[in-house]
């Protein structure tokens, strides 16, 4: 008898505690997070770049720094060693988001925002000592080209990818590039732009040239991975979005990042 009254007298005891414990709600979507880890591979200027000091520059870092101050949640930017791990580290949770074109394959596993970043246009770059011949993806069979392992230039490039097994992967520009300069390589599937401003201080590169039509036009999207609590915020980050798109703000962040990485290029 005395140790079932010890036992019920223990547990009168606790009922308040526990009382107030079920009473405790679940968090809301709108409930505070913790700190948002972005991934980031930062070799494609003006999107993405690192400064002489190890600072992740650009479109991409600003504009998520921007939004998700904006709704006060604060931001880890990680950087892994290829754009590949980055989307395996998204798509397992272990990081809450990237910047990244919507595929059908990504969709397995990440929620794309309804308002698209920024649109780019997917250019060859070619060697004029090798020119090319190209007025259909199909062309392309023929020739022997480069890409960063990860790379998704929509759904058409990447089929032809697939089915043709005439890409050599590699981890960064510098020597993708670099391999197109020596004629290793006939060309290499770039962002224009981001192709541009790396051949402008590319030693040996005066020979890269770059056709003018484009083989595929994309855009770049908030990419939240559906494991991480910040998939129940997607709304806010559409209307964070299309407010700085709205307000040019998008340009003007380019503009500026494309200013900053050729200073920092030509500064002795």
């Amino acid at each position: 008898m005395s140790r079932l009254f010890i036992s019920l007298s223990m547990l009168i005891a606790l009922m308040p505690a526990l009382a107030a414990n079920a009473a405790e709600p679940a968090p809301a979507a709108d409930s505070p997070m913790a700190t948002i880890r972005y991934c980031d591979y930062p070799v494609y200027p003006p999107i993405s770049w690192r400064d002489n000091s190890g600072e992740v520059r650009g479109l991409a870092p600003h504009a998520v720094r921007e939004v998700f101050a904006r709704l006060g949640m604060p931001v880890e930017v990680v950087v892994l060693g290829s754009w590949k791990r980055c989307l395996t580290d998204v798509a397992q949770g272990r990081v809450d988001m990237v910047i990244a074109y919507r595929t059908e394959g990504r969709s397995k596993d990440l929620l794309f925002s309804q308002v698209a970043l920024l649109r780019e246009e997917v250019a060859l770059f070619y060697n004029s000592d090798k020119p090319l011949t190209v007025n259909k993806l199909e062309d392309l069979k023929g020739y022997r080209g480069g890409l960063l392992f990860g790379e998704s230039y929509g759904q058409a490039f990447d089929k032809f990818v697939a089915e043709n097994g005439n890409i050599e992967w590699v981890t960064s520009n510098r020597q993708n590039f670099g391999k197109l300069v020596r004629g290793r390589i006939d060309f290499i599937a770039q962002e224009r732009r981001t192709g541009q401003l790396f051949v402008e201080h590319l030693a040996g590169a005066e020979n890269i040239q770059v056709l003018p039509v484009p083989v595929a036009v994309d855009h770049l999207y908030f990419a939240v991975s559906k494991r991480s609590p910040l998939a129940a915020h997607m709304a806010e980050i559409d209307q964070e979005l299309q407010r700085i798109v709205d307000a040019g703000e998008v340009e003007q962040w380019l503009q500026d990042s494309e200013k900053d990485y050729r200073a920092m290029q030509a500064a002795p």
